[in-house]
C-alpha cells in the first residue's frame, strides 16, 4: 500500500521530500502537458498542446483532457492544503476541431476553511475569442501540510505527436476486461495523488472511455462529440481494481448520455466515483 502523506505533517522535510517525489512522478499532468505556476518554478503557462491522442473518433476534445487541464478544485494546491476533488461539471461550447492549443483561464470564486469552490473558460489559445468550454468544481482539504514548502522543479514528459499513438486509457492502464467492464488496476504510485488515492487523472480517462464505449455500442458509431460531463467524488480510492459500470440512454436525435459509477474492488466495492456524460453524433 502507498503511503499517505498526511502521515509525515509532523516531518516537514521528509514531507516535502516526499511530496517532490509524488509529484514528480505522478502521471496525470505529465503525460497531458499541463503545467501549474502554483506547484512549479518557472514562467507560467497556462496552455496545453493538443495530440492526437487527445481527440475523439471525430477530431473533438477527450472531456477527459479538458478536465486533467482544469480540474478546478477550489485552487487548493498542494503546497498549502492536501485537496481532494468534490464535483466536476464540463459543458462544451465547440468540441475543438482543429485547434492546436488550448489555453485555461481559471478563476477562484470561494475559499473557506475546508471547501473551495473554482471554475475555468477553455478557449483556443491562438485564437482566445474562440471558447471551447466552461468548466466548474468543488474540492475539499483533507489535511493540512507543514508551513514552508516551496515550489519545486516541473518534470514534464516530452510526447511527441504521431500518426498512431496509444490511447490515452492504454496509457494510464485502464483495460476492458473479459467480463465486459472497463477498469483500472490496483492502485500505484504514477497514477496515486500524494494521499495514497486514485488520482483524478486515471477516473477522468477511464470513465470517459467506459461511456464512450457504451455510447458507441447504442449510437453504432463511435464518431461522436462530448457536449458534457458531470463526475461527483464520493469516496477516495485506495486498494482497486477499479471497474466502472455503464447505464447507455438513448435520447432524441441520435444524442446518447451514459451514467457511469467506479467501484473499488479491492475495499469491499466501494463506490468511489459516479458522473453521467452526453455525446452527440457528428455525421
Amino acid at each position: 500500500m502507498l503511503r499517505d502523506i498526511r502521515e509525515l505533517a509532523d516531518s516537514p522535510a521528509e514531507y516535502a521530500e516526499e511530496l517532490r517525489r509524488r509529484w514528480g512522478g505522478l502521471l496525470s499532468y505529465r503525460y497531458i502537458g499541463r503545467s501549474y505556476a502554483q506547484m512549479d518554478l518557472g514562467p507560467e503557462d497556462n496552455t496545453v498542446t493538443i495530440r492526437r491522442d487527445m481527440r475523439d473518433g471525430a477530431g473533438g476534445l477527450l472531456l477527459a483532457v479538458l478536465g486533467i487541464s482544469a480540474p478546478e478544485s477550489g485552487h487548493m494546491s498542494d503546497l498549502e492544503a492536501v485537496p481532494n476533488p468534490v464535483i466536476h461539471s464540463c459543458q462544451i461550447l465547440d468540441p475543438g476541431v482543429g485547434v492546436e492549443r488550448i489555453e485555461i483561464i481559471s478563476e477562484e470564486l470561494r475559499r473557506g476553511r475546508q471547501l473551495g469552490y473554482s471554475r475555468a473558460k477553455i478557449v483556443d489559445a491562438d485564437h482566445p475569442a474562440r471558447v471551447l468550454a466552461l468548466i466548474e468544481g468543488q474540492g475539499v482539504s483533507i489535511g493540512v501540510p507543514p508551513e514552508g514548502l516551496e515550489r519545486m522543479e516541473a518534470n514534464p514528459l516530452e510526447i511527441a505527436d504521431s500518426p498512431d499513438p496509444p490511447p490515452l486509457w492504454q496509457v494510464f492502464g485502464a483495460h476492458l476486461r473479459q467480463d465486459g467492464y472497463w477498469a483500472l488496476p490496483e492502485l500505484s504510485v504514477d497514477v496515486a495523488s500524494p494521499d495514497a488515492a486514485l488520482h483524478i487523472g486515471p477516473q477522468f480517462v477511464t470513465l470517459e472511455t467506459a461511456a464512450r464505449h457504451g455510447a458507441a455500442e447504442t449510437a453504432g458509431t463511435d464518431r461522436l462529440h462530448g457536449v458534457s460531463a458531470h463526475v461527483m467524488f464520493v469516496a477516495r480510492g485506495k486498494a482497486g481494481p477499479f471497474r466502472v459500470e455503464p447505464e447507455a440512454i438513448a435520447g432524441a436525435g441520435g444524442n446518447v448520455a451514459v451514467r457511469v459509477k467506479m467501484y473499488d474492488e479491492g475495499a469491499g466495492d466501494r463506490l468511489t466515483t459516479a458522473g453521467s456524460y452526453l455525446f452527440v453524433p457528428t455525421d
